[in-house]
């Protein structure tokens, strides 16, 4: 049996980040050989991530990266369980390894950059800082040159609501205006003929409903559907919003008077659309204790 010495251990964490019971046990069962070592640790860490593969993944960072002749950008969201591992130096070293990833191979899916080596580095992660953490999504807006339009970005101060937007005419200043903009108002369209048909339909069945229990002959209730129905369209399309820096313009009124227009925009927020398990801290102690 070898003799695991403090300083092989200190080695051993230095190169891989785990924790020192960690490491000693591994060198232990390695008789001391730290390659091996580190194999086993490797190996270990996919069981582990396996493990914590099903834990809900609800929070993290969303981060863009822009081209610098400013035709392409790209926009991810990477997850952590915990706001406090979403801080972790580690997993923000992981997110941005996952953003130039995304941004260098600019047709790669999420499954495509996780196949092209970003699942070890995740597994790695997970072994390290012990919680469920993933690349979720991944957006880009690409100009074939710059000269047809602009790519910018905004990102908000806490690394949880990011914007990728898209335009013609202007520069960049405008642009990143109007993604501070998309990123405070939320809007979920740029233009109002843009509106799907089913939220338009979910929309009308909810006024109508409303309509209705005022008592109302049948042609007011249709006028009152329609000027709800219109409100609804101009508060969720961007270019019928008022503008946050001069509210009395519209976005699309300030856009015109700048001589530019919206293409696109992507809008990610952290977290949206997972649904989170809502878990008692001392319930599910109590649970893990009663298990074992």
């Amino acid at each position: 049996m070898a003799n695991i010495t403090a300083g092989m251990v200190k080695e051993l964490r230095e190169r891989t980040g785990l924790g020192m019971m960690d490491c000693k046990k591994a060198l232990s069962e390695a008789d001391g050989d730290m390659e091996k070592a580190i194999d086993d640790l490797r190996k270990a860490s996919g069981v582990k991530a396996a493990k914590k593969a099903s834990r809900v993944a609800a929070e993290g960072v969303v981060l863009t990266k822009i081209a610098q002749d400013g035709n392409y950008g790209v926009v991810v969201e990477v997850n952590s369980e915990t706001d406090f591992a979403a801080r972790d130096e580690n997993f923000l070293a992981f997110a941005q390894q996952a953003l130039e990833l995304a941004y260098s191979n600019s047709e790669a899916d999420v499954a495509g950059l996780l196949d092209g080596g970003l699942e070890e580095a995740r597994q790695a992660l997970v072994q390290k800082i012990g919680e469920n953490c993933n690349l979720r999504r991944i957006e880009r807006l690409k100009f074939a040159d710059a000269n047809q339009g602009i790519v910018e970005s905004y990102v908000h101060s806490n690394n949880r609501i990011a914007v990728l937007i898209s335009i013609t005419g202007g520069d960049e200043s405008l642009a990143r205006d109007i993604a501070m903009h998309v990123a405070a108002v939320n809007p979920l369209v740029v233009r109002a003929e843009d509106v799907p048909e089913g939220e338009l339909a979910k929309e009308s069945e909810i006024y109508s409903a409303q309509a209705r229990e005022s008592g109302k002959p049948e042609e007011i209730i249709e006028k009152m559907i329609t000027g709800r129905l219109r409100k609804f369209v101009a508060a969720v399309s961007l270019l019928e919003q008022p503008f946050v820096k001069e509210p009395d313009l519209t976005v699309g009124k300030w856009l015109t008077e700048a001589g530019a227009d919206v293409v696109q925009f992507v809008r990610f927020e952290v977290g949206e659309g997972i649904e989170k398990d809502d878990v008692d801290f001392a319930d599910e102690v109590a649970a893990q204790v009663k298990g074992s």
